[in-house]
């Protein structure tokens, strides 16, 4: 039967850091979109759950973007699922990854296994790493959980053995969800049972895609003969889809986009699947073996991800990982046909489904022949002998019986924020409990003004704490003493619900009576550039960083520091302010100039003092610039190089992700 064991894992890793303390106004992306000419004769139902509360802001959750590119050896605490076939490796500490799934009679790994711990900004707040299979729920995105801590414990499996659950509370749209994996005896794959329930009396949106890691040199193969190809036309960076393609697959332009090496740039390949066409995706080498995913019929879509066989494709790979180690790609399993899409849950509802996980063994002939027809059925006929549908139908709805199951021994544990909603809800959730005993510093103010109808006020100066955005807790800080601390969350909360004109006021109707006034500063000017007053923005936030600097840098302080003196730079350098720009950099520290977002923003500035040449010392000095939280799809480096000189872009700085001209 399946034992469940703690150990852990040991990566050369980077620090994580600290979250940024602002509070993020504004997303990383743009919305994603996509102009509703294109949806023109898409299906009804995918043109409908496109149109459906595409995100614009991560709020409440912080941003992460303080980690760096020093990495040591450090030990995750890890969850090791096994049984006679499988060996599981999950970290609870970050998302519930699963970092390997080992087939121990070959001692085959399946997964594309990441050799290091490195955060690059990918997720929808920042920090995401590459490898494994992960969780990604919320909106269009890596999830922001992906190196947060959930909840797990033991709980009793179908088969009456072990059974790993994993559960937390989903905060871009409030929504709690269980990820439950186990091994059947003698079974060769890891099946993974999911809800995600809606506690409100009102619709959510929901998003939900299963990202598998696997290595890049397969074949993948999904039972479709068309996919929908996001395209990034009129200078749009990657993640910001503007057209959809249909495309034939596997073969497209003159090239077999089944392998992954065969796409030269990034893409997104999103299978067609028929209605009544078995749910799988799966990845298989040379020799006819490798990864296969399955699962009932309400996870519909699959989709592969390719990093491409051009250097920006290639140069992201080695970012992510130790350069030398072998590339991946991505095939992966959601709720919808996209990306693009959130699925409508009904007010009280709940999505469930079962995932499977295993090795398959196909003919590789037949795999990698020139018929693309031949090759799934082939595939599909190995899985059907290895895991029957039938088997994976009865194993969900032996899991569903267990899923109210409660939580026995408790081996990790999240964040505070479901146990304040559960009190705040004033009800319970069986098989996810979100115990008061969870609450941390961080809830404190929220359940003083749950209890006592007031927010206090910090007992001492520095960053004001996270917001809560959700309408209850506005109704709350409306109805509240208008203190300044109230005053500042009311208008992050007001900015969320799209009331931007009323969060200013809130913010303005604070400054005058805040001892601490450099967070409203700072909100102010955020507004102040997003309605287009570049000019004013750049006196608030010169006002703010003034205020932030005759205040204490110590803790959440310093990360404040780095956080308002890169916006605050790039609000000054865009307006044109280069001597006040000079002002702010010389009162930063030393290691924060250091840092490699600062020593770009340290190469912007001198290029407008007109010292091209010394910007173009800061590019070619010793390690030249690596900035940690270079954005996906960010173009910045190359367009900062393209100002100083014609020479070709230097390997190490080109990310590029689109086709030239786009």
């Amino acid at each position: 039967m399946t034992t469940i064991r703690r150990a852990a894992v040991t990566l050369p890793a980077a620090d994580l850091g600290p979250a940024n303390p602002l509070p993020p106004l504004l997303p990383l992306d743009e919305a994603h979109h996509v102009d509703e000419r294109d949806l023109v004769g898409t299906p009804r139902d995918m043109a409908r759950q496109i149109r459906c509360a595409p995100l614009d802001s991560v709020l409440p959750t912080p941003l992460y973007d303080g980690y760096d590119r020093r990495r040591a050896p450090r030990a995750f605490d890890a969850l090791v699922l096994e049984n006679d076939r499988l060996r599981a490796t999950v970290l609870p500490g970050l998302g519930g990854r699963v970092v390997s799934l080992v087939h121990l009679p070959t001692g085959r790994e399946l997964l594309y296994r990441n050799p290091v711990f490195q955060p690059a900004n990918f997720a929808l707040n920042g920090a995401w790493f590459s490898g494994g299979i992960e969780w990604n729920i919320g909106a269009t995105g890596h999830t922001t959980l992906s190196c947060a801590p959930l909840h797990a414990a033991r709980v009793t499996a179908p088969d009456g053995g072990e059974m790993l659950r994993l559960w937390e509370w989903e905060r871009l749209r409030d929504l709690p969800f269980q990820v439950d994996l186990w091994l059947p005896d003698g079974s060769d794959f890891l099946y993974v049972g999911v809800r995600v329930r809606n506690p409100h009396d009102r619709p959510a949106p929901v998003y939900w895609w299963s990202n598998i890691a696997v290595p890049e040199e397969c074949r993948v193969l999904a039972p479709a003969d068309e996919a929908w190809l996001p395209h990034f036309g009129g200078g749009t960076p990657i993640g910001h889809e503007r057209r959809l393609r249909r495309v034939p697959v596997p073969e497209w332009e003159g090239a077999d986009r089944s392998y992954p090496l065969n796409s030269p740039h990034a893409a997104d390949y999103f299978y067609e699947l028929p209605d009544d066409a078995r749910r799988w995706i799966a990845a298989l080498d040379g020799t006819g073996r490798g990864l296969v995913q399955t699962s009932t019929a309400v996870l519909r879509g699959r989709k592969l991800f390719v990093w491409g066989s051009r250097p920006g494709g290639r140069r992201w790979q080695d970012w992510l990982t130790e350069p030398g180690t072998g590339g991946y790609c991505e095939i992966q399993a959601g709720l919808a046909r996209t990306q693009l899409e959130h699925v409508p849950l009904a007010e009280r509802g709940e999505f469930t489904w079962l995932e499977a996980y295993g090795p398959l063994h196909a003919d590789a002939g037949a795999v990698h022949g020139a018929d693309w027809a031949g090759a799934r059925t082939e595939v599909e006929r190995r899985l059907d002998e290895a895991l029957p549908r039938t088997r994976v139908t009865a194993a969900y709805e032996a899991w569903l019986a267990c899923a109210d199951a409660e939580p026995g021994e408790v081996l990790a544990v999240g964040s505070g924020w479901g146990a304040l909603e559960v009190l705040r809800a004033g009800e319970k959730l069986p098989g996810t409990p979100f115990e008061e005993s969870t609450l941390t510093e961080a809830q404190e103010p929220w359940l003083h003004l749950l209890r006592s109808g007031e927010l206090p006020e910090p007992d001492e100066p520095g960053p004001p704490g996270e917001s809560l955005v959700a309408a209850h807790w506005r109704d709350l800080l409306e109805t509240a003493v208008a203190r300044p601390s109230t005053e500042y969350h009311l208008g992050v909360a007001q900015w969320h619900a799209g009331d931007r004109a009323q969060a200013v006021r809130s913010w303005e109707r604070a400054l005058p009576r805040a001892s601490v006034r450099w967070p409203l500063l700072r909100c102010l000017a955020v507004a102040d550039r997003a309605a287009g007053d570049g000019e004013r923005a750049a006196v608030r936030y010169g006002e703010a960083f003034d205020d932030l600097c005759e205040g204490s840098a110590d803790g959440a302080g310093a990360a404040a520091l780095v956080a308002l003196g890169r916006e605050t730079l790039e609000a000054l350098l865009d307006a044109g302010r280069v001597s006040t720009a000079r002002s702010v950099w010389e009162r930063l520290p030393r290691g924060v100039r250091e840092r490699g977002r600062f020593r770009l923003l340290g190469a912007r500035l001198l290029l407008a003092e007109g010292d091209p040449a010394g910007a173009r010392t800061v590019f070619d000095d010793g390690d030249g610039v690596e900035v940690a939280d270079l954005r996906e799809g960010e173009e910045v480096l190359g367009e900062l190089w393209a100002r100083l000189t014609d020479e070709p872009l230097p390997a190490r700085y080109d990310f590029r992700m689109r086709p030239d001209g786009d």
